[in-house]
This record gives structure tokens, sequence and C-alpha cells, in this order.
């Protein structure tokens, strides 16, 4: 008598493959969309916002029309996903660089991390995409939580820094603001004038000052956690 038990392996084969197609697909799907996100992050930076056109990024990312109007539907949905995706990112990275501090991360490698960060292409897609929001209402409202998150970034560093230097939080955050500004400042200007050494004079002395303002720094009220 013939085993009919045998083909039982083969049969379920066909079986298995249906299982890992719809794994494979979605893989695929996140692989593009990550491609068209990465495109239109790097774009943004080399031809800006008004130059940028949903051509230009299928092409980067080698994807066609249609498999990217299938994820999204204008060149504004692309753009503010890509933004919120990029933030995402660096926002893991201050809240892991606040976490992190010790007694070995002072001011000066605070301002050291935030200038590297900021001038590395940040803040150059900011003001690409600031312009936008300003006049675009449901642009802005799509960056502007994502943003927040990155601000609530700077105030970890800044929270755990006062820490150290045992200073009133709410000056720290002063600090931190001038801090930023300061550096967004910086990175504006060397659209027009990039001199290497006039920058760091400038990061330099603010050191220096930053450092005087923490040792004479308010401490936190009395009764304050710390």
């Amino acid at each position: 008598m013939r085993d009919e038990s045998q083909p039982a392996p083969a049969a379920a084969a066909p079986k298995a493959a249906q299982r890992r197609a719809p794994k494979r697909q979605v893989e695929k799907s996140e692989a593009m969309i990550a491609a068209l996100l990465k495109a239109t992050q790097d774009l943004l930076l080399e031809v800006g916002y008004s130059r940028l056109t949903t051509t230009m990024i299928a092409q980067r990312a080698q994807v066609s029309r249609g498999a990217m109007t299938h994820h999204f539907r204008s060149k504004e949905h692309l753009i503010t996903t890509a933004i919120d995706r990029h933030l995402h990112e660096v926002n893991e990275q201050l809240f892991a660089f606040a976490n992190d501090m010790d007694r070995h991360v002072d001011a000066d490698a605070t301002v050291d991390y935030l200038w590297a960060m900021m001038s590395d292409g940040l803040f150059y897609l900011t003001l690409e995409y600031l312009p936008e929001a300003r006049h675009n209402e449901d642009f802005r409202l799509q960056v502007v939580p994502v943003v927040k998150e990155f601000h609530a970034g700077l105030e970890a560093i800044w929270d755990a820094l006062a820490k150290r230097y045992n200073v009133d939080p709410a000056y720290g955050a002063v600090l931190m603001n001038l801090t930023m500004c300061l550096i967004r400042g910086m990175i504006a200007q060397t659209i027009v004038r990039y001199d290497k050494s006039y920058f760091e004079a400038m990061l330099s002395e603010w050191k220096s000052l930053l450092k005087t303002q923490l040792r004479t720094a308010p401490t936190p009220p009395i009764g304050s956690p710390q």
C-alpha cells in the first residue's frame, strides 16, 4: 500500500512560501519608503525646498512614480514625513547624550556636541522648511510636534548639565536658549561666509562665558528635586 503521508511535506511547502510572501512585501515596502525619505532629505539640502520635485525624489530613490504616490500623496506629504523621520533620529541621539552624561561631560563638551549636530546639515535643513511652515498652516501643524520633541531633548541635556553645576534649571534653560541662538546664527552666517577660525573663535569665547555664567548662576530653589 502506498504511504499517502509522504506528499504532505511537499504540499506544505507552498503554504510556507505564502506565509513568507507578505513579510517580504512589507520589508520591500519599508525599504522603498526609507529610500524615498532619505532622497527627500538629501535633495532638500542639495537643491532646496522650492526647486525640489517629486520626480527628482523618485529618480534619486530609484522608485517608480506610481510606487511613490502609493505611499505619499504629495510633495508636502513626502517632505513632512522626511522631516519627522529625520528629527526622530536626531531626538534619539539627544536623549541618549543626556542619559549618558556623567562627571566627564562638561559645558565645553556639550557646546561642541550641539555645534557638531546642528552644523552637520540639520540647521540647513531647518532653513529650507521654516519659510513653508510660516506660510502654510497645515505644513506647520505637521512639523510642530516633532520639533517640540527636539526641544525636549535639548532640555534634557541642559537639565543634566544644570544638575552637574548645581544651577537652577530655569536659569539653565536660559543658557540653553542663548547657546542655541548663537549656534543657529553662526550656521546661518556660514551660507555667505565660511571661515573656520572665525567660528571657532566665537565658540571658544562662548564656552568661556558659559562656564563663568554656570559658576555664578543661581542655585536651585530650596526643596526643589535634584
